[in-house]
């Protein structure tokens, strides 16, 4: 950012808009139509592909960490059937593949060591995932990482555990339901009527949790200082949104029309799964898109120059400077080799 343009930034920041609804009908209409522009042009389906490889090698250690810990509680069984039964409602082609997976490990008696391992393995996979969605996010920002290895490290295992803990307390939600709820329930001293309010009011609960880990994602992941955390960003709620109707649209297509079976065999509902992974990160680098276009639209109404870059602060700028410091280098080196021509 120049000196120019920063000063023009500090001037009309306090003209930016905070609220949504002060931004104008032409100013939703050109983030509409900038948002879908910008989703091709940082190629979102290849990035979407990447962070689907990152997501299966978090997956299994997950999974692993997950049954144990329903092993240690006693719930092995009933935990796990629960979570299936929860998983199979929104997706049923990912509780057809890893369905056998999670039988054979909730029927491992090595709960303790596998909770170690599942969960080492699944916060240093999932810190991969965390890390490919860092480089996606500075895509759609429009910038370069500038946060050295000795903090951006750190910041990623940072955020996976906070990440981490909320998925689990999600899964947490979906497990204590139906026949676990009741047992958990009884042991508590809750009656039938408090059980059935809680099957019910879980879901808007587990959806807001959902949507608050995307917008920790949105927020934390960027080598940008973004104005101030929301709690519940649009661009999060609507990729939450999105990715239901897409799973739900997708099952219903795999159910009804697909001929995945025929095509693949035995490895259909592996096909599957990865492609519902991929649709769900679709979602979320769209939705990421859209918090990103919303912040641009504030900063043209407010006057600020954001036209062709978002004009926000870098976290770090180290990686930056000496990145364009070598690269000065080189060009001045590689520029004496074609002066001199070969002397």
């Amino acid at each position: 950012m120049s000196s120019k343009d920063r000063d023009l930034v500090n001037q009309a920041s306090t003209n930016k808009p905070d609220d949504p609804g002060d931004l104008t009908s032409r100013s939703w209409k050109f983030i509409a139509k900038k948002t879908f522009r910008e989703f091709a042009d940082d190629q979102c389906t290849d990035l979407a592909a990447a962070l689907t490889y990152y997501a299966v090698l978090a997956l299994f250690p997950a999974i692993l960490a997950m049954v144990s810990i329903l092993g240690l509680i006693g719930q092995d069984q009933q935990g796990t059937t629960a979570l299936m039964d929860a998983v199979r409602q929104v997706a049923p082609s990912a509780a057809d593949t890893i369905g056998g997976v999670v039988d054979q490990l909730s029927q491992s008696k090595a709960s303790g060591f596998a909770l170690v391992a599942g969960l080492a393995g699944a916060l240093w996979s999932a810190s991969g995932y965390i890390g490919a969605f860092s480089r996606a996010m500075n895509r759609i920002y429009e910038i370069r990482e500038g946060r050295p290895f000795w903090k951006l490290r750190p910041a990623m295992l940072l955020i996976t555990v906070v990440a981490v803990l909320l998925v689990a307390l999600v899964a947490l939600g979906l497990v204590v339901s139906g026949p676990v709820a009741r047992t958990v329930g009884s042991a508590i001293g809750l009656g039938d009527t408090a059980v059935t309010v809680w099957n019910i009011a879980k879901w808007p609960v587990m959806l807001a949790v959902v949507i608050l880990i995307v917008a920790i994602l949105y927020y934390t992941t960027p080598n940008i200082k973004q104005p101030r955390f929301r709690w519940i960003s649009i661009g999060a709620a609507i990729a939450v949104i999105v990715w239901v109707a897409a799973s739900v649209a997708f099952g219903f297509y795999v159910a009804n029309f697909s001929n995945y079976d025929r095509t693949y065999g035995s490895l259909a509902g592996v096909i599957i799964f990865l492609l519902w992974l991929w649709i769900t990160n679709l979602a979320l680098l769209f939705g990421a898109e859209i918090d990103a276009e919303i912040e641009r639209g504030r900063q043209l109404q407010a006057g600020i120059p954001a036209e062709q870059d978002l004009q926000l602060p870098a976290r770090d700028e180290t990686v930056i400077a000496k990145t364009d410091k070598r690269d000065a280098d080189e060009l001045q080196e590689a520029r004496a080799i074609r002066n001199a021509k070969g002397n």
